[in-house]
C-alpha cells in the first residue's frame, strides 16, 4: 500500500502499522472459522460492489473480518462503536496496510463519536454492521431518506437488540435485521466464555489486584452474566449474583452462587461488574454503603449502567490513581475506585474476547450479510435470527478447525425422530 493513496481515514498514528498488523495476523491464526469463509469469499464475491458500513470495536478480531468482507468485494468503512475500545495499531494497519477506511482514536471523545458515525452514514451504506444500534438509530432518526438504499443490517449486542426490538415495536424498523446476538454461535461462547475471560482480564490488568480470596458481586446473570460469576470463581473469589428475573436467580442459585438484591451486596463486594444492559444498576445509594477500597466496572455495552454523575455528587474528590483507574472520594471518607470511566472493561483495560471465540461471531457477522444479500427479494422488514442451518454451518467448521469428530444420526434415528409412531 506504501505506492498508493491512503483511503479517506481517521486514525490516531499510521506508523502504527506494523504492529498492528503483527496483531491482526497473529488473530487470525486463531480465527480458521473466519479463515474459511473469507477464502470461499474471495472467490465468489458475494458482496461485490456494496457499500458497508461497521460500527464495532477496531481490534484485531474485527479487522479480520473487515478483511474477509473486503475479499467478498464489499466497500467497507469503520468506525468504532465505543469511545475507548479502540486498538490504534489495528486500526493504522486496515487503512496503511489492507486500504479500509476507518474512521475510530481511542480516546475520542462523544463528538468525534457522533461525527463518525455521520461519515458512516455519509458512505450510503446498502449493509450495515451494528454494535450497539448507534449506527441504525441515527439511520432512522437523522438520515430517513437513506433507509430506501438498505439492503439490511446485523446486530451484535443484547443491548443493541433491546434497541431494535423497541423500534420494531414501534414501528420504526422498516427494514431487515439480524439478530446475530441471539445465534447460538454466538452468544452460548461469545457472550459467556469471550466476556467472562476478558472482563477479568480487563480487571485484572487495570489494577494488579489478586482476585482470589475477594467477593465479586455480578449483576446480571444471563450468558455474559454466568460467563463473568464463572471465570470470578474459577480464580478463587467467592461471587454474589444480584438479578430481576427470577428464572434467572433461580439459574444462579443453582450454579452455586449466592443471590441477593444490590442494596444488600453492596455491602459485601470488593469488586463489582455490571453486565445487564439496562440504566443506573449501581445508583447513589448502592455507592454510599459500598466498603472502602471497593472496584466498580462494566462489561455491559453502554456506560450507562453506572451512575456515576450521582458518585460525584456524594464524592469530595477524584483523581486519576492508575491509567483507566479513578478514585472517588465519599463525604464518609470511603474510597471507590471505577475503572474505565464505567465504559467496557474488557476492551478498554484489556484487548478484549480472545480470537478463538470472536472466530465463531465474526463468521455469524459475514454470513448474515450473505445472507441478507442472497435473499433480498423475499426478506421482510424487521428483526429475524440467523437461519439454524448457518449456526450449525459455523458450529461443523470450527469443530473441524479442533479436529473434533462427533457422531451422525442413522437413517433408523432419524426415521424415529420423525415419526410418531413408535413409544413405550
Amino acid at each position: 500500500m506504501t505506492n498508493k493513496l491512503l483511503p479517506p481515514c481517521e486514525v490516531k498514528d499510521l506508523t502504527l502499522t506494523n504492529l498492528g498488523k503483527q496483531r491482526i495476523d497473529w488473530a487470525s491464526k486463531d480465527m480458521p472459522v473466519l479463515g474459511l469463509i473469507r477464502t470461499r469469499f474471495s472467490k465468489e464475491q458475494p458482496l461485490k460492489d456494496l457499500r458497508v458500513s461497521v460500527c464495532a470495536h477496531i481490534t484485531s478480531e474485527t479487522a479480520n473480518l473487515a478483511l474477509a468482507l473486503s475479499a467478498a468485494g464489499a466497500d467497507c468503512l469503520l468506525i468504532a462503536s465505543n469511545p475507548l475500545s479502540t486498538q490504534d495499531d489495528v486500526a493504522a494497519a486496515l487503512v496503511q496496510e489492507y486500504g479500509i477506511s476507518v474512521y475510530a482514536i481511542k480516546g475520542e471523545d462523544i463528538d468525534t463519536f457522533r461525527r463518525h458515525i455521520g461519515i458512516a452514514l455519509d458512505h450510503k451504506p446498502q449493509l450495515i454492521i451494528d454494535d450497539g444500534s448507534d449506527l441504525v438509530v441515527t439511520l432512522v432518526t437523522e438520515r430517513p431518506g437513506q433507509i430506501k438504499e438498505v439492503i439490511g443490517t446485523t446486530e451484535e449486542t443484547t443491548t443493541g437488540i433491546t434497541r431494535l426490538v423497541s423500534m420494531q415495536k414501534d414501528g420504526k424498523l422498516t427494514f431487515p435485521a439480524i439478530a446475530v446476538n441471539d445465534a447460538q454461535t454466538k452468544h452460548l461462547f461469545d457472550n459467556r466464555y469471550g466476556t467472562g475471560q476478558s472482563t477479568l482480564d480487563g480487571i485484572i490488568r487495570a489494577t494488579n489486584r489478586l482476585v482470589a480470596g475477594r467477593t465479586v458481586v455480578v449483576l446480571g446473570y444471563g450468558w455474559c452474566g454466568k460467563g463473568c460469576a464463572m471465570r470470578a470463581r474459577g480464580l478463587g473469589a467467592s461471587v454474589i449474583v444480584t438479578e430481576v428475573n427470577p428464572i434467572r436467580a433461580i439459574e444462579a442459585v443453582m450454579d452455586g452462587f449466592k443471590v441477593m438484591p444490590i442494596n444488600e451486596a453492596a455491602e459485601h463486594g470488593d469488586i463489582f461488574i455490571t453486565v445487564t444492559g439496562n440504566r443506573h444498576v449501581i445508583d447513589k445509594d448502592h455507592f454510599a454503603h459500598m466498603k472502602d477500597g471497593a472496584i466498580v466496572c462494566n462489561s455491559g455495552h453502554f456506560d450507562l449502567e453506572l451512575n456515576l454523575t450521582a458518585l460525584s455528587s456524594i464524592a469530595t474528590d477524584k483523581h486519576i490513581v492508575r491509567p483507566l483507574m479513578e478514585e472517588f472520594v465519599l463525604k464518609n471518607g470511603r474510597r471507590i475506585y471505577v475503572l474505565a470511566e464505567g465504559r467496557l472493561v474488557n476492551l478498554a483495560c484489556a484487548e478484549g474476547h480472545p480470537a478463538s471465540v470472536m472466530d465463531m461471531s465474526f463468521a455469524n457477522q459475514a454470513l448474515a450479510l450473505e445472507y441478507l444479500v442472497k435473499n433480498r427479494k423475499t426478506l421482510q422488514p424487521g428483526l429475524t435470527k440467523l437461519p439454524e442451518f448457518v449456526d450449525q454451518e459455523i458450529a461443523s467448521l470450527k469443530l473441524a478447525s479442533l479436529n473434533i469428530k462427533i457422531d451422525q444420526l442413522t437413517e433408523e434415528m432419524t426415521k424415529y425422530l420423525n415419526s410418531w409412531q413408535h413409544g413405550t
